[in-house]
């Protein structure tokens, strides 16, 4: 009732079966996913959906712990909301998400390329040596933001800024677990990153085109 006061045309769905089925039929600009669904629950539509397209995914649950939220952000979710919760909070963190994954970066440039890595904005695409890369509205705002400033360290306060704006609740474990889930999907080596790479103590960078791999935990 909210989210169509606000102009949004809706589909309620009450188990994950059919959530899948649904989406996988017509393909939304968003889905809210709560994670307590019976049949299959919302990690594991949340994986299933997000093998197959870059769809933004709120999750919504009564899990309130840390881990859970983690959890939730490492296999896709773009945001976290737990109940209960203001149907108001839902619509502007939805507002909020489709902006995001509308505008795909925090930066003015069109296209950013890194010894192979490319951050093109006006495509929403990411390629590395050629290979396309699906990433969430979340990690590319991300990455799009260390790529605009190659070598310049940037604090997980900030990126936090940067990926969901003023007044979020977020933490900079959130961070890390977006840089975690990119690395995964852009460099060779994970744990050797050549990209994304940690500053101690600050939070991270991408590398300059004069940089190589570098440990990392």
């Amino acid at each position: 009732m909210f989210l169509e006061r606000e102009g949004h045309v809706t589909t309620v769905v009450h188990d994950g079966v059919t959530a899948v089925e649904q989406t996988r039929r017509r393909w939304p600009d968003l889905l809210v996913l709560d994670l307590m669904l019976p049949g299959l629950n919302g990690l594991d539509v949340c994986r299933l959906l997000r093998s197959q397209k870059d769809v933004p995914i709120i999750m919504l649950t009564a899990r309130a712990t840390e881990n859970d939220m983690l959890l939730g952000l490492e296999i896709g979710a773009d945001d976290y909301i737990t109940k209960p919760y203001s149907p108001r909070e839902l619509v502007a963190r939805v507002r909020t998400v489709l902006r995001r994954a509308e505008r795909g970066s925090p930066t003015e440039s069109e296209r950013y390329e890194i010894e192979g890595l490319v951050v093109d904005i006006t495509r929403h695409e990411v390629s590395v040596d050629g290979r396309r890369i699906g990433l969430t509205p979340a990690e590319f705002k991300l990455l799009a933001c260390l790529a605009s400033a190659p070598g310049r360290a940037f604090t997980r306060p900030l990126l936090l800024e940067r990926v969901y704006g003023f007044g979020h609740d977020a933490t900079g474990r959130t961070i890390d677990v977006h840089v975690m889930n990119l690395r995964r999907k852009v460099e060779r080596e994970p744990t050797r990153p050549r990209y994304l790479l940690t500053v101690y103590g600050v939070g991270y960078k991408l590398a300059e085109p004069c940089e190589g791999p570098a440990n990392a935990p």
